[in-house]
């Protein structure tokens, strides 16, 4: 046998799945799951200026599981993907607003799988006829082929995510398409089992022996529910045992409450999700809208410690906690917390007309007159 016939490599295989010991209660369990995500993502303290006293933050890293399909939606996209091939599926069809992270992830794992992509874009009822550009997000969609249908935030308002995906799904279908719908941000029941297992991967991090460390509180962005309810379910279930604060960039907590239980009732949990996550409002003036207060924290952020968070999710939740810190310090002091970083970055293209004035330190070189010269002498590679 050649040598290259006994390479083994894992990325973009489909692999049959088996639960946490403490998850084998739940109902369905998947059968599959494809390999998409490069993990596990790395964690690391997060020396935030401004924590409450004695407070220790970590940061878990998921805007490094990939660069295509950064982010959270690509561990839901691993069971989703899966159940969509075992289908036999043919194309794929999601939602989302016109700078969603999960469409791009979605178009790119589809790609991956020589699957069709159909994505339903919310934008502005000024720009739902008009090309959509290649900022950001769109960049990525247009580049690997997907199809952008527009919508304006009117009609999605009065219809519904759900019509939406229904009325294309029925028009493939009509053209001999075998199509397959992922709901709003891969948040279903069987997209939350990526964050059942993203509890996993968090309690195999953890340090044993002397140097152990255990979180007592796990903060995190939520835009469509997926992720904090794998989450909170995760942790209540393992050793993990923290409890999850979630930040919510859209519609409100008694909306999230509700949809979570939803999820936590198709995997027949036997959990309440009051009891398992505490959700709070932090989406400011809107879904995607940044007060210069918000982009203001991002540019601090990355200056005071690297980490470039985005300005609909992580960087709307981290801008929440910091203010409920100092708000009610007393919550917070003395706690291990860990943070999940949900990715994102691409959104930040979407805002550079704002940050403009935020970031400087620029200016021509100085260079005097007396420093010596020859053409030539640089090479520009």
């Amino acid at each position: 046998m050649e040598a290259t016939e006994q390479l083994s490599f894992d990325f973009l295989t489909k692999k049959a799945y088996t639960p946490p010991s403490w998850a084998s209660h739940l109902s369905p369990i998947p059968s599959h799951v494809f390999s998409l995500a490069h993990l596990p993502t790395p964690i690391h303290r997060w020396n935030l200026p401004n924590l409450p006293k004695n407070t220790r933050l970590w940061i878990k890293r998921d805007d490094l599981s990939g660069m295509q399909l950064s982010g959270n939606k690509v561990r839901k996209l691993e069971f989703l993907m899966a159940d969509a091939v075992a289908q036999g599926s043919d194309c794929i069809i999601t939602i989302g607003g016109i700078q969603s992270n999960h469409c791009r992830a979605t178009a790119v794992a589809a790609k991956y799988l020589n699957l069709d992509c159909y994505l339903i874009l919310r934008t502005s009822k000024v720009l739902v006829e008009k090309d959509p550009g290649l900022t950001g997000n769109l960049l990525v969609e247009r580049l690997v082929g997907a199809h952008i249908e527009l919508v304006s935030k009117e009609e999605y308002a009065k219809l519904g995510s759900v019509t939406l995906t229904n009325l294309l799904k029925e028009k493939l279908l009509k053209e001999g398409r075998r199509p397959y719908v992922i709901p709003v941000g891969g948040s279903n029941s069987l997209g939350t089992w990526g964050y059942i297992e993203a509890t996993r991967e968090i309690e195999q991090q953890l340090p044993t022996g002397t140097d152990e460390v255990g979180f007592d509180d796990i903060v995190v962005a939520c835009g469509s529910g997926g992720t904090i309810a794998g989450l909170s379910l995760g942790s209540s279930l393992s050793k993990l045992n923290a409890k999850v604060h979630a930040f919510c960039v859209c519609d409100d907590p008694d909306y999230f409450y509700d949809y979570v239980q939803g999820l936590l009732d198709g995997l027949q949990a036997g959990v309440r999700s009051h009891d398992v996550v505490d959700i709070q409002n932090a989406k400011g003036l809107g879904y995607a809208v940044s007060t210069i207060e918000e982009l203001n924290f991002l540019k601090e952020v990355a200056v005071s410690t690297g980490v470039v968070l985005d300005p609909v999710y992580s960087g709307k939740a981290a801008y929440g906690m910091i203010k409920d810190m100092a708000e009610n310090p007393a919550k917070w002091e003395g706690k291990n917390i860990l943070f999940i970083h949900t990715g994102g970055l691409l959104g930040l293209f979407d805002k550079v007309e704002e940050m403009g004035s935020l970031v400087g330190k620029w200016r021509k070189m100085d260079i005097d007159d007396s420093v010596s010269r020859k053409d030539g002498i640089g090479k520009m590679f």
